[in-house]
């Protein structure tokens, strides 16, 4: 999705894409988990963004428009014995160019979201397992 052609290389000078994924690693970070990843994989392009990624950046502005009114909530959950619970979760050579896996992880307190995160790992993995067991030794490190 690189630019292909001088035309593309001109456009892309003039929109303000590392902005725009700077501002959207803000809200990742800060308030909306549900972007974390979308935000990540749009951050490795920065250097070399073409018009299908100034696309997606865009979509992404379209769906925080549409979800605005969502916020996170912090109450006791009925369901859960403790009060803080940690999930986490990966893909398996889900990066195509270099075949590592993702992790991804998120802190509850009670019903609400206090800490998450999403990273690709450090090694390639062997199997869906090995890269689930690591995801959940990264959390770890994470909180």
């Amino acid at each position: 999705m690189a630019p292909k052609d001088a035309e593309e290389i001109a456009f892309m000078k003039t929109v303000p894409y590392r902005q725009l994924v700077g501002a959207l690693m803000y809200l990742a970070v800060a308030t909306c988990p549900d972007i974390s990843y979308a935000v990540g994989v749009l951050a490795h392009f920065s250097s070399n963004p073409g018009p299908g990624h100034w696309k997606a950046a865009k979509h992404l502005c379209c769906y925080l428009q549409g979800t605005k009114d969502m916020k996170l909530t912090y109450a006791p959950d009925p369901h859960a014995p403790e009060l803080f619970t940690t999930f986490s979760d990966a893909d398996h050579g889900g990066d195509e160019d270099n075949r590592w896996s993702t992790s991804g992880m998120v802190v509850k307190m009670g019903t609400g979201a206090i800490s998450w995160a999403s990273r690709l790992q450090t090694i390639v993995t062997l199997s869906t397992t090995e890269a689930e067991y690591i995801s959940a030794v990264q959390s770890i490190g994470f909180i």
